[in-house]
């Protein structure tokens, strides 16, 4: 396993590997303290460059974007266990860990492009209402990880949907083909975060009730009592959502005429840690 942390040592690791100045290779952008959904990303990217003979495999970043934290407080307490990380991914058969510094990622002295945000995480009122300026620090990242690893393709995971749809939209604009995997779960529901590890005792049990209003939602035959459901079973479990609602799977637009696909996507704090859930509307069934 190749662990690089400069953008002169991914060149010439591309060089070495394949020839080039472009690294290639299947990208799974994550911030560090791996878990088992960041281990289903990884065997989905393996999978994949392996069918296209990729030489340069599945490539991890590991990296904590400042750029992205609303609160300096989250920021500053997110788990960084960066030599277990290193040794997790050498395990699952990673070729190569970019580990940058801030400074590689966002070079000091160098103007910053501000990339333009498309629809998708500026008019849903979500993510982009909750936490102002997140997305434009996502956005920023994914131009920059996609520039500098030039991957050929990049897997997301399914919980972080309003995101993921960013991420497909900078992947159009930098020629990467950005691939989804459904949300991975703890087998009581939960779904896997590197936040989980701050959810103790009650606030665990808590936590569930934001996978339980996706299956209450699911049961409902319109939109709107979908919705209704989803608030009845946090407020119920004491929790005050940010939002829990139903929206066009595609654009995450609220519900109109012609829409094909729909998402129930769910927001809500639980102690110091905020939670986001979401599954495909009506009919899903939980799997873990």
């Amino acid at each position: 396993m190749h662990v690089v942390r400069t953008g002169q040592e991914l060149a010439d690791l591309a060089r070495e590997l394949t020839g080039s100045n472009r690294l290639g290779g299947v990208l799974v952008p994550t911030m560090g303290a791996l878990h088992e959904a960041h281990l289903a990303l990884i065997r989905r990217a393996r999978e994949v460059a392996r069918r296209n003979d990729d030489p340069a495999g599945c490539v991890v970043s590991i990296f904590v974007n400042p750029a992205q934290f609303n609160e300096r407080d989250d920021f500053e307490r997110y788990p960084r266990p960066l030599e277990d990380d290193l040794a997790t991914c050498e395990r699952d058969g990673v070729c190569v860990v970019f580990a940058p510094a801030p400074d590689v990622v966002y070079p000091p002295g160098e103007p910053s492009p501000d990339f333009e945000l498309p629809p998708i995480v500026t008019q849903p009122r979500l993510e982009d209402t909750a936490r102002p300026g997140h997305f434009r620090g996502v956005n920023r990242v994914l131009h920059r990880l996609f520039e500098l690893i030039a991957p050929r393709a990049a897997v997301f995971g399914e919980k972080d949907y309003q995101q993921l749809i960013l991420a497909r939209h900078v992947g159009r604009l930098k020629g990467v083909d950005v691939l989804g995997h459904p949300t991975v779960r703890a087998p009581d529901g939960l779904a896997l975060s590197s936040r989980n590890v701050f959810l103790k005792g009650p606030l665990r049990q808590q936590a569930l009730a934001l996978s339980r209003s996706l299956i209450a939602a699911s049961r409902e035959p319109t939109p709107e009592r979908a919705e209704r459901a989803m608030n009845h079973v946090l407020r119920e479990a004491g929790l005050t959502p940010d939002y829990a609602v139903v929206r066009d799977a595609q654009t995450l637009a609220r519900q109109g005429p012609g829409v094909e696909q729909y998402r129930a996507v769910v927001a809500a704090r639980v102690g110091v840690v905020r939670l986001l859930d979401n599954a495909p509307w009506p009919g899903w069934t939980m799997t873990t």
